[in-house]
């Protein structure tokens, strides 16, 4: 049978350059602090305007040399292309639905909302800094956590001094407030 009537699987999709995402509740807003809005719209305009032509550009010079079931760099360009073209349309409905929210507006407030920069206190004593960011920007390791996560859907309306209690992945814990700050995310 004739390959132009035959859909083959390029197979390889498992190394894409860009990891799935998690997705918004039904219905919910897509929170983000200026700088993690910043940060994707400077994602979406590098590849629209330089890889993306970059890569129709590698693909038609591939297109043009013959035999496109054996040429490596059409079949890699085309991969690439459907990468890129995915991750603009992810891009441009995240922040389609964003709504930026910056954390430096709430001024002088002790209790807790999206943006805030929290220090909690376990049975312990350990002290951990959180921030609550949107889900695009969470980062464990940078203590940044995402607004839908178990905690801080605990902490959000939290005052400092508070004790919060949240159902973490190795089972219920409790945490006091020990400071609560707004301040640029970076």
């Amino acid at each position: 049978m004739n390959k132009a009537f035959v859909r083959e699987s390029d197979g390889g999709d498992d190394d894409e350059e860009f990891p799935a995402a998690p997705s918004l509740p039904a219905g919910a807003r897509n929170y983000m602090t200026p700088a993690g809005h910043a940060r994707l719209r400077d994602e979406l305009e590098e590849l629209v305007r330089r890889e993306r032509p970059r890569t129709v550009e590698i693909v038609a010079w591939a297109a043009a040399n013959g035999d496109r079931s054996e040429n490596g760099d059409y079949i890699y360009g085309k991969r690439r292309l459907r990468e890129i073209d995915r991750r603009i349309r992810f891009l441009t409905k995240r922040l389609e639905l964003a709504e930026v929210i910056d954390p430096l507006r709430q001024g002088d407030n002790d209790q807790i909302f999206f943006g805030a920069r929290v220090t909690v206190a376990d049975s312990g004593g350990v002290e951990n800094t959180y921030t609550i960011v949107g889900i695009d920007e969470a980062d464990a390791a940078a203590g940044r956590i995402s607004w839908i996560s178990p905690l801080a859907r605990a902490l959000i309306k939290a005052r400092s001094g508070d004790t919060i209690r949240f159902q973490s992945p190795s089972g219920p814990r409790e945490l006091d407030i020990v400071e609560v700050r707004y301040e640029a995310v970076e």
